[in-house]
């Protein structure tokens, strides 16, 4: 495989995939070297104050979250630490950021799913946890600390003091800080925090990882659109005994054989599939040609607009 835009530093992208790929996290130094932020804190507010986007706040040191959209004066309230601004899907907003997505050319384009940007003050973080999904943090402006921690699942304790799945218990094994240009590769379930120091940006390339109850509640639609004929549950041998007694195996057995035979079409299943993954974000940004396309707001700020409030708030 070449790797026409390299972004994994001396790894190369076969022992990447081989070695690292939802198996242990990595860290690559100047993995964009000379690096430029393609959108800065003011511009992320400006973003944020959109109905259109996606955006959250996370404030404090207990981590409490807003969501969005937000207004001017919620800015102006703002403490002078310890908070994130958090935007989704910004490469639709914004083409500088949606060129990034070319660099992670070794990895199936139906994976991707956005780039998040965050803006921190000093101490800003969205606390110690975990994600099911992978992700590349690549170090805009500024610096943050990143700590790894341990493998989790969902029987991993939570703390109860924030609407955020924040770890109860985080165990440190590895720390880096992360300069411009700097990337931190994350597989699913390994815990992770980053902690800004001084005012900084980060941009986190997540992957989709659908829940299998995602997939089965989408498939179960999709079959129902199809309309083909239905399949219908019938009974084992039965005895008097079990009129009175619980539901026994061999119903079991007969309703999994069901289920087995509906999923066992590989061509039903291989559309639905393709269907499902590179189902838009965002439907109401797609065009006229079914295409999720990079936006623009009816009415933007610009960062002209937006640097009105900028003083006393995302000024460094």
């Amino acid at each position: 495989m070449k790797n026409l835009f390299p972004v994994l530093g001396a790894i190369s992208a076969e022992e990447f995939l081989a070695d690292y790929w939802q198996q242990k996290p990595l860290l690559i130094r100047q993995a964009i070297p000379n690096f430029v932020a393609p959108i800065d804190g003011d511009e992320l507010a400006g973003l944020a104050l959109e109905k259109e986007v996606e955006s959250r706040l996370v404030v404090g040191t207990d981590w409490q979250l807003e969501n969005g959209p937000f207004s001017e004066q919620r800015f102006q309230t703002l403490p002078d630490s310890h908070w994130t601004l958090l935007v989704q899907g910004v490469d639709l907003w914004v083409p500088e950021v949606a060129e990034l997505l070319q660099r992670f050319n070794f990895l199936p384009p139906w994976r991707l799913d956005d780039i998040m940007v965050s803006y921190a003050e000093d101490g800003g973080s969205v606390g110690p946890h975990f994600d099911y999904y992978d992700v590349f943090l690549l170090q805009g402006a500024g610096q943050r600390r990143w700590q790894i921690g341990q493998l989790c699942d969902s029987d991993t304790p939570l703390a109860g003091n924030s609407d955020l799945k924040i770890l109860r218990d985080f165990e440190a094994t590895d720390e880096w800080v992360l300069n411009t240009g700097d990337m931190l590769y994350i597989p699913p379930k390994i815990a992770h925090h980053g902690v800004a120091i001084g005012d900084c940006t980060t941009l986190s390339v997540g992957f989709r990882a659908p829940a299998v109850t995602e997939m089965l509640d989408d498939l179960a639609t999709e079959l129902l659109s199809r309309g083909p004929a239905p399949k219908y549950l019938t009974d084992p041998p039965l005895t008097l005994e079990m009129a009175n007694n619980n539901i026994p195996p061999v119903y079991i057995a007969r309703v999994k054989a069901l289920l087995m035979e509906t999923l066992n079409d590989d061509q039903l299943l291989a559309e639905w599939f393709a269907q499902f993954m590179t189902e838009p974000k965002y439907p109401m940004l797609v065009d006229e040609t079914g295409e999720e396309r990079v936006a623009s707001i009816e009415n933007p700020h610009s960062p002209e607009q937006v640097s009105h409030f900028k003083n006393g708030l995302l000024a460094d």
